[in-house]
């Protein structure tokens, strides 16, 4: 893969659309799928929350908004230059994104999920640093992801303390 900060010819409006699309369905469709094949059941139920957990209703509203936001992001930084760090770090982040439920709701590793959820975390940031000089609304179009990750992850972290 290279890496490097020459910007690409613009494809075609007809690409672009493509694109977006493409970039759309692959970010919220993963995430809608990987949300119901792992949806929180009687395990999740049973352990011990803290204060701050916020009601099961929250979560489904928010990741789709989050996942139109991410998608366009991507779209955009890709638009751009497809072989640029900031692209390179939003395929980073949505893999670590689609593996955190798996691993915290089907094979219940609160800690290693916390492990990747800060990892997530880094990749958004990193993400967002990189991505401002090239197409700042790329990068704002992260942080209220970057702002969700980061309260999952104290979430995630105050679950690994409740529940050893």
């Amino acid at each position: 893969m290279v890496v490097g900060t020459r910007r690409q010819s613009e494809p075609n409006r007809g690409a672009r659309d493509r694109a977006l699309v493409f970039f759309l369905t692959l970010v919220i469709g993963g995430g809608l799928a990987i949300g119901y094949l792992t949806a929180p059941g009687d395990w999740y139920a049973g352990i011990q929350k803290p204060g701050f957990n916020p009601p099961a209703w929250v979560f489904g509203p928010v990741w789709t908004a989050l996942y139109v936001l991410i998608g366009i992001a991507g779209w955009r930084v890709w638009l751009r230059d497809h072989r640029d760090w900031p692209m390179v770090l939003w395929w980073i982040q949505l893999a670590l994104n689609f593996a955190w439920s798996p691993i915290f709701f089907a094979a219940h590793r609160i800690g290693l999920a916390l492990g990747i959820i800060l990892l997530l975390l880094l990749a958004i940031t990193a993400f967002i640093c990189t991505a401002w000089r090239r197409d700042r609304l790329a990068a704002w179009l992260m942080v209220p992801y970057g702002a969700w990750v980061a309260f999952a992850s104290a979430l995630n972290a105050a679950l690994f303390r409740l529940n050893p």
